[in-house]
């Protein structure tokens, strides 16, 4: 989240976090471009008129980058010309103020989906089932009632299909930037997930490397 009305910019990222998403914040160019070359961002909300570097000159340098990251405009211009000189710059989408919280959720959702590689929407594997939009999880047919990071860590594990995640990929994914990388709130995390989804266990963990869902 990019933008230099820090009031907005926070209240913003509370809102998308409560969608379960994990949400850095930015208030001005030179914060969002250092983010974006330390991080692999799903997709960068970002405001037009910005101090030190604007952000015009932040789009184009993400789009020249060549990075996966999905650009989101969010700006008080409303002329068609602006819109167009946006998108000609790299800008995946593009969403004027004032707007409604609900189209900002699905906008971001809809470009979270095209920045991965193509999956289907409802996540499958060892008899879990995970809806991301209806916010549900089930085992066998059974609901499973999880908390928002819960949600998030599970929705990786099973994104990978399999392969690894890293705790350092979970924590990159499912937290945001204030996270202490130190910390054991990854594998409380996990051992939560392990307890509500019951027996057998899937959740598998390779020492020194990460989990997967085998």
């Amino acid at each position: 989240m990019v933008e230099d009305e820090r009031v907005l910019a926070d209240a913003i990222a509370a809102g998308l976090r409560r969608h379960a998403m994990a949400v850095d914040v930015a208030y001005d160019g030179d914060g969002a471009l250092e983010r974006a070359t330390v991080n692999e961002y799903d997709v960068v909300i970002l405001d037009r008129d910005l101090p030190s570097v604007s952000g015009d000159v932040v789009c184009a340098r993400l789009a020249e980058s060549g990075v996966a990251t999905r650009i989101l405009m969010l700006t008080a211009a409303t002329a068609v010309v602006e819109r167009v000189v946006g998108l000609r710059l790299g800008a995946d989408d593009y969403l004027t103020k004032p707007f409604s919280f609900a189209e900002l959720v699905a906008r971001v959702q809809a470009l979270g989906r095209r920045s991965r590689p193509a999956i289907s929407p409802v996540l499958e594997r060892a008899g879990i089932r995970l809806d991301p939009h209806r916010r549900t999880v089930s085992r066998n047919g059974a609901p499973i009632s999880l908390t928002l990071k819960e949600f998030s860590v599970l929705a990786e594990l099973l994104r990978a299909d399999g392969g690894v995640v890293s705790a350092e990929q979970l924590l990159e994914k499912a937290w945001d930037e204030h996270i202490d990388p130190f910390t054991g709130t990854v594998r409380y995390t996990i051992m939560m997930v392990r307890r509500k989804l019951g027996q057998p266990p899937v959740i598998e963990t390779e020492p020194g490397v990460g989990y997967r869902i085998s």
